[in-house]
């Protein structure tokens, strides 16, 4: 289900109001430039994020991600490209501000602290979990499965990483699509 253009930008200002509370600022053109990812399942508040791409190139990436509380970005990797010469992308994500519950290939957590939605969780399959707090941050490896969950107040988390190509991204969601469909 697509989003409109109004339900974009409420939740561009949603996104605003949790980068202040980090400290973050940014430009007007910035502002403008939030992308709200939903991953095409129309259940936004639950499974979705906004994201601010600073720079993006062949060498390296810098964003914000932003989730409301107990919001899901679903759990993905980032494959090999070829043609890009690209081996996959490695990210370091840096918590600014909430606590951020990573989930990544390894040992299962015995009591995670995060639940994916209830109507997604048999697509989720890594339960080694990493409990980041502001100032923490923890590097993935690249084509390395993951997810992550924002704790009870949302979080805003930093990531630095490789190029990255969203649009290439593996999920083990099939009804997943990475590229937002907005309707105006």
């Amino acid at each position: 289900m697509p989003m409109t253009r109004e339900e974009v930008q409420k939740h561009q200002q949603v996104a605003l109001n949790y980068l202040n509370k980090a400290g973050i600022v940014l430009t007007e053109s910035e502002k403008a430039q939030i992308e709200v990812a939903d991953f095409g399942l129309g259940e936004f508040d639950q499974t979705g994020l906004a994201l601010i791409v600073y720079h993006n190139d062949e060498k390296y990436c810098a964003k914000e991600l932003i989730l409301t509380p107990h919001q899901t970005c679903p759990e993905h990797k980032h494959p090999p490209i070829p043609h890009l010469n690209y081996e996959g992308k490695q990210e370091t994500f840096r918590c600014r501000w909430g606590i951020v519950y990573l989930y990544v290939e390894g040992a299962t957590a015995t009591n995670p602290h995060a639940q994916p939605p209830a109507n997604r969780r048999h697509t989720y399959h890594v339960w080694h979990e990493i409990v980041l707090k502001p100032g923490e941050q923890y590097t993935i490896p690249p084509q390395t499965w993951h997810w992550f969950q924002s704790g009870a107040e949302g979080a805003v988390v930093s990531e630095f990483s490789t190029r990255s190509v969203d649009e290439a991204d593996l999920f083990t969601d099939p009804e997943i699509r990475r590229i937002p469909d907005i309707v105006e």
